[in-house]
């Protein structure tokens, strides 16, 4: 009965783990913590192995491992194997660019050592750009989870053999997730790669861990119903807490996925929340197994193994045909939960539900049914019929991944060319920071540079080619003279090299994958080496949206005296679009030393300007980019 108690607490507990999951892959910067659901699931898969298996020692003196095991087979191989089959399916027929490394995907996740696999291949940032994101990424869960469930028998029958005190076995689990939750802050803090930190089975076991001593302490059958008004209210009490807690880090800043707060404690912060809530659900005296009882938790609990596994998919291959995910960002999300939800229904229908009771004579009996020829039932031989197409299509595509050459991506025309850029930048901005410093004259009035700008572009024009991509001679001229601080991501660091010819004053700091965060510091390392002119270019929000405090933080560090020209965004395969240009509009009329290029405006009717990934300049969308930008600039200077 207090078994019982639990299980359907536990399944609000779950349905609030995949939810978190789901909101977080749908929307990353504002449900921030949302990939913290994991922990989640890790939690409970400890607790309740443990508990199980020491209720069986206490009670018989043994446990049934072959039980477990055929009983785990039978809940995550079906689905697992139903996955990856309709999605290699789904790969060969229309999205062969992911057929690459299929076979290794597959065979690594039915062996539960993905995530190991994830660690040595992880994708880099212009494959995620490319279209070309995994939709088996999230399995490195499941691999996890499986290396759990075989090894963890072994465990805990020499534990008991062994150790045999419930107090020792308690600190021997407690005192390897401490291990395993300082093993994560070392490597960050030793610049190990982030794929080892958390994709690693050693530096993930603190959730399982902190399940399994759970257990020890917390056994389920020795929770007693008869406890005080006033102990039932402080369980009640801890338990909000608790949940307060959790959901402020599921939508706090502090635990970004890049953050050091994240693996330097943070992660394993948010799992010992976890385990409070999860030992004052499964507490009978408490009320918040009630409070999570529910039909729409229920449901979702019971489903919240198909909706994790389908949910990367839908959204990879949804989004891949898409091609204007900014411009309808809520009703494509609509689309992607509805399609999540109704595969994990049929799904759990068809295949969890029914392979949970599997035996080798209910399989019999199936077959001749299929093959009985006076037997009139469609529904199974149609069943049938789907099944054997999508293990056909699979399995050729599976079959032929290892003759696909994968791309390079790092070897793209887009990526030599930042790279080729990175470098050009790194020896100009060394000798131009020297000649700053030295050099303290002031640039000269705004109406002698007019002056001499037009008479130069009479007398000695410059980047004359430029003049094509919509910029004249005298704003090339006024171009050539100004002083900026140019902060940026890719798609600055793309075209960096034009922009440096049209401005070759501008001390220009682009790198991929930033967000606005990174600015503050760079902001603040050029103010303090007295480098930071007066004109400063921004080019963030490609890689996410920010907030007008972070706005307000930027305007704030470059004081009202410095002038701030943003770019906006052009990147119509991310939903954040949006926000950050319309938060950008908002703060240039907050801000009047903020000018907003709109850069969006300008390029979305030229799609030949752009790489595949819709948003980074191509060499001939690279020269409109950086004439428009100095156009812009020169105009306010004019």
């Amino acid at each position: 009965m207090k078994k019982n108690r639990f299980i359907t607490g536990y399944s609000g507990l779950r349905a609030l783990a995949v939810i978190g999951v789901i909101l977080y892959h749908l929307d990353p910067n504002t449900f921030i913590g949302g990939y913290l659901g994991v922990p989640i699931f890790f939690v409970l898969s400890g607790y309740l192995v443990t508990d199980h298996m020491l209720k069986s020692y206490a009670q018989q003196g043994s446990y049934n491992n072959r039980h477990f095991y055929i009983n785990r087979i039978k809940k995550l191989y079906p689905q697992l194997i139903t996955l990856l089959w309709l999605c290699s399916a789904y790969i060969f027929v229309f999205q062969r660019n992911l057929l690459a490394k299929l076979n290794q995907v597959v065979m690594t996740n039915l062996l539960s050592v993905y995530n190991f696999w994830q660690i040595s291949n992880g994708q880099s940032y212009f494959e995620r750009f490319a279209a070309n994101e995994s939709p088996f990424t999230h399995l490195w869960t499941m691999s996890i989870e499986g290396q759990f469930y075989i090894l963890w028998p072994l465990v805990i029958f020499l534990l008991v053999k062994f150790v045999k005190k419930k107090k020792n076995i308690f600190w021997i689990l407690f005192g390897l997730s401490i291990a395993s939750a300082l093993e994560m802050m070392v490597l960050y803090l030793t610049g190990a790669d982030i794929n080892r930190i958390y994709y690693g089975t050693d530096t993930r076991f603190f959730a399982l861990g902190l399940g399994a001593s759970l257990a020890v302490i917390w056994p389920v059958e020795r929770l007693r119903t008869n406890i005080s008004k006033r102990d039932s209210r402080l369980l009640d009490l801890v338990g909000l807490g608790s949940f307060i807690l959790i959901l402020m880090m599921f939508c706090s800043k502090a635990v970004n996925p890049q953050s050091a707060f994240t693996y330097c404690g943070g992660m394993f912060i948010f799992t010992v929340l976890v385990t409070v809530f999860a030992a004052i659900i499964a507490h009978p005296g408490s009320h918040w197994n009630q409070w999570l009882t529910n039909p729409l938790f229920k449901w979702i609990g019971s489903r919240s193994y198909g909706i994790y596994l389908y949910q990367f998919p839908v959204m990879i291959f949804f989004e891949d045909k898409v091609t204007d995910l900014a411009d309808h960002v809520m009703l494509y999300h609509t689309i992607e939960v509805v399609l999540i939800l109704l595969l994990s229904e049929v799904t759990y229908r068809f295949i969890e539900r029914p392979m949970g009771h599997i035996t080798f004579d209910k399989v019999k009996i199936y077959i001749q049914k299929v093959l009985n020829s006076n037997e009139k039932d469609y529904v199974k031989r149609a069943q049938v019929a789907i099944f054997s197409l999508i293990f056909l299509l699979g399995s050729i595509g599976i079959t032929v991944s290892p003759s696909v050459k994968a791309e390079d991506f790092n070897k793209s025309q887009l990526a030599k060319r930042i790279e080729s850029n990175g470098k050009k930048q790194s020896k100009d901005n060394k000798k131009l920071i020297a000649k700053l410093k030295k050099d303290k004259a002031k640039q000269p009035a705004r109406s002698k540079m007019v002056k001499e700008a037009e008479i130069n572009a009479k007398k000695h024009p410059i980047n004359k080619k430029f003049e094509k991509y919509g910029i004249s001679q005298v704003d090339l001229q006024l171009a050539k003279n100004l002083q900026v601080t140019a902060i940026g991501d890719s798609v600055m660091a793309g075209s960096s090299d034009d922009l440096k010819k049209l401005m070759p004053k501008a001390l220009i700091d682009a790198a991929v994958s930033r967000q606005l965060n990174v600015a503050f510091g760079l902001i603040d390392k050029y103010k303090n080496e007295h480098v930071l002119a007066n004109n400063i270019l921004i080019v963030l929000g490609t890689n996410g949206p920010f907030s007008m405090d972070d706005v307000d933080h930027l305007m704030k560090e470059v004081g009202p005296k410095r002038h701030v020209y943003w770019i906006n965004t052009l990147v119509p395969t991310r939903q954040w679009q949006g926000q950050v240009n319309d938060l950008l509009k908002q703060a240039s009329k907050k801000y009047p030393n903020l000018t907003v290029i709109d850069w969006y405006s300008y390029a979305k009717k030229h799609p030949n300007w752009f790489y595949g990934d819709k948003t980074h300049p191509n060499p001939v969308g690279s020269k409109y980019y950086s004439a428009y930008i100095a156009k812009v600039m020169v105009k306010h200077l004019k």
